[in-house]
């Protein structure tokens, strides 16, 4: 059996522990349910900031000042100053800006001299020094031996290994060699792949 004392401490815990869960109830109830309704935020004032009017070139009346805050704003159509829109004239040159073809044509001038001039490097020549190799002109591989005559024109008869050919002034044989002149003894070749002239003499036995 349990003394007055003890039974005296257990009410007192008893006690203690209901005060602190009714305070923990209160608490959360706070925290849960009364935040949620809290006070409406104090409105703040719209702050306006007046309208300029744009500046245009019209040729009609000027439009009228609307009011710069909410209160002065009217919502009437105002049918004059649409009017005045309509009466603005478009002063372009006319071009098309979604057409390549309306753009009128100009004239680009030509250059006059080149735009960079590259002088030749000269180098100079030591003292004693070599004069310029020349490289020998190729022969002719023609041998011409005779003229034959045919209605007043020469004509050479060549000879190109075992092959002859009759060639008069101005005609081209071996697709390179071109006759300029037939003379009895002596006729004039020009080799047009090396761009060069010779003489060729006449062959005599």
């Amino acid at each position: 059996m349990k003394t007055a004392t003890a039974v005296g401490k257990d009410r007192l815990l008893y006690a203690v522990l209901a005060v602190f869960v009714l305070g923990s109830c209160i608490y959360i109830y706070e925290e849960i349910f009364a935040g949620s309704s809290s006070a409406p935020a104090t409105p703040v004032a719209a702050v306006t900031t007046p309208v300029q009017p744009a500046k245009t070139h019209v040729t009609g009346t000027a439009a009228k000042a609307i009011g710069t805050t909410s209160a002065g704003l009217d919502p009437t159509l105002h049918m004059e100053a649409m009017l005045v829109s309509e009466r603005v004239e478009y002063s372009g040159s006319g071009r098309n800006i979604f057409s390549a073809n309306s753009a009128p044509p100009v004239d680009i001038p030509k250059p006059i001299a080149a735009a960079r001039v590259i002088a030749p490097v000269v180098i100079p020549c030591p003292p004693n020094c070599p004069p310029p190799v020349v490289q020998p002109r190729p022969p002719i591989d023609l041998k011409f031996f005779g003229v034959a005559s045919a209605n007043g024109v020469r004509r050479a008869l060549l000879l190109h290994n075992d092959t002859v050919y009759v060639a008069s002034a101005g005609e081209i044989v071996l697709r390179r060699y071109r006759i300029i002149a037939v003379d009895a003894k002596s006729i004039d070749v020009e080799d047009m792949q090396n761009n060069d002239k010779q003489t060729l003499p006449l062959l005599v036995n």
